[in-house]
């Protein structure tokens, strides 16, 4: 395709997705104007689709069908996970789902493909008027949004109430005194959370390229100093293929970092002794630092090669919508983040959905989407397990963070 008629057709899935609040069911651009039935492809997780989970997503689209008797509509269901659409939507962009769920950290990839539509219209107004701050900067690029949210996406604290105090779960230090605790440093999605805290940045305010990764200088060597002294605190257990959460369940281990997935085995094997809450301090050089965790969210999208574009958008904000996320979290627990919902006593009540929504607010940055991002993760899986296997030591700490630095940005900048 050529690039005029690149643009023509980018301009054109734009203006169609800007005017779906006001278009009407069963207008020509749904491919239904003649009375014929028209397919609808959806992707989303498996379990969104087990009857073990109550098959939220047939049950939403039913629903949304009966809504919309005048578009007669057949759905295609397809299996793909939140964090593999950025590998299998862009594979062949104009065969994928219409409609799928994507985890935001694929929205880089997402839009190089030019598999994903930008919102506007109700659906825009969607996306700004149900969520927070947070939620909306997490599928936003260049000042565009491209995505409906339906549930945060993070990790926080588990802990023991018999083995730390509510004071005691504010300083990962103070815990460190009284018990021992599972973190996983050899994981990238953790570590970064240590060299935020103490003032390190990526890509600026997250979407400067040039800006690069910041984890040096004097703060970053203190960073790194701190977490040496941890690895080698005999109360400090690193959280690797599922020991933290084995160990915690049998008791060994007093507190790990996780997220909502495994809220149902530590409630099974802790019940309430299970204690759940926002990131701790750290401290470093002497004063108190707040880890921040990447935090981010899992969203609906549309497909800007779909054939029946208004009926896609209009499925998108059903999925994403307040009773569809209601829904979602009674099936799959799956921690809504529609604000009106987050009133609900019911929910309000959780303190799963306390916990992972004040990390959200409270103790966490947006994880960048911008492509250069790509470049952070092995680097600091890495350096993670060098600090595990000892090989960062308080001899050679700085020479080592410097290295680590170099790598992060070795591909940032081109």
């Amino acid at each position: 395709m050529n690039a005029k008629k690149v643009l023509a057709a980018s301009l054109a899935a734009t203006m169609m997705f800007g005017l779906a609040g006001c278009a009407k069911s069963g207008s020509s651009d749904t491919g239904s104007s003649n009375g014929g039935a028209m397919t609808i492809k959806v992707w989303s997780p498996q379990e969104d689709q087990s009857a073990k989970s109550g098959k939220w997503l047939q049950k939403e689209c039913e629903a949304f069908a009966k809504e919309h008797k005048d578009w007669k509509i057949n759905f295609k269901y397809g299996v793909c996970s939140e964090g593999d659409a950025g590998k299998l939507v862009t594979q062949d962009a104009k065969a994928a789902a219409d409609v799928y769920m994507f985890a935001n950290d694929q929205l880089g990839t997402l839009l190089d493909a030019k598999a994903i539509a930008q919102l506007g219209g109700d659906a825009l107004k969607d996306v700004q008027n149900n969520n927070t701050k947070a939620l909306v900067d997490s599928v936003t690029s260049d000042g565009k949004v491209y995505g409906l949210p339906f549930t945060g996406n993070t990790w926080f604290m588990y802990y023991d109430k018999t083995a730390f105090s509510d004071q005691d779960v504010k300083s990962l230090d103070t815990m460190l005194s009284k018990g021992k605790v599972a973190f996983p440093v050899s994981n990238s999605w953790y570590l970064g959370s240590f060299y935020v805290a103490n003032g390190g940045t990526l890509f600026g305010d997250g979407t400067d390229k040039k800006a690069g990764v910041q984890f040096g200088g004097e703060n970053g060597y203190a960073t790194t100093k701190y977490l040496v002294d941890l690895v080698n605190n005999p109360n400090f257990e690193n959280d690797a293929d599922g020991k933290g959460l084995t160990d915690f369940r049998k008791g060994t281990v007093k507190a790990m970092f996780s997220g909502s997935w495994d809220y149902d085995a530590l409630k099974k094997a802790l019940g309430d002794k299970l204690g759940i809450a926002q990131l701790p301090t750290v401290n470093i050089n002497g004063q108190a630092k707040q880890l921040k965790s990447f935090s981010g969210s899992k969203a609906v999208a549309v497909n800007p090669n779909s054939k029946n574009m208004q009926a896609s958008i209009a499925l998108a904000r059903y999925l994403a919508g307040e009773k569809a996320q209601e829904d979602h979290y009674k099936l799959r627990s799956i921690i809504p983040c529609n604000t009106t919902l987050l009133k609900n006593e019911e929910v309000a009540k959780d303190p799963l959905v306390t916990a992972q929504n004040n990390t959200i607010n409270n103790t966490s940055i947006v994880q960048p989407t911008i492509s250069a991002m790509g470049n952070y993760w092995t680097p600091t899986e890495t350096f993670g397990k060098n600090l595990i296997a000892k090989k960062v030591t308080a001899a050679n700490y700085k020479a080592e963070t410097d290295k680590f630095v170099k790598s992060l940005n070795t591909d940032a900048v081109k």
